[in-house]
């Protein structure tokens, strides 16, 4: 990145911990993808799509049926959802 005609270096873990506590996002997947990011998960029906939440660092925060509860799940954990394609 460069700021100010100056090339700033962010190192992996400053990285990962950008937006952590303040942002979240949500996204559709399949249970088959889902098994290893929420361990303890009850057996669903192969092609079953859920809503995950995650932090901004990835780690997984909760499942639900549809987008609506998921981001509901965000604000109830005064995390802010973001978008990404």
């Amino acid at each position: 990145m460069v700021e100010n005609g100056r090339r700033i270096t962010v190192t992996p873990q400053q990285l990962a911990a950008l937006g952590e506590g303040a942002i979240a996002y949500v996204r559709e997947m399949a249970v088959e993808e889902l098994r290893g990011k929420f361990p303890g998960m009850p057996e669903l029906a192969p092609g079953t799509k859920l809503w995950a939440l995650f932090a901004a660092n990835g780690q997984p925060i909760l499942l639900a049926d549809g987008p609506e509860a998921a981001l509901a799940g965000a604000f109830q954990n005064d995390l802010k959802p973001v978008s990404l394609h």
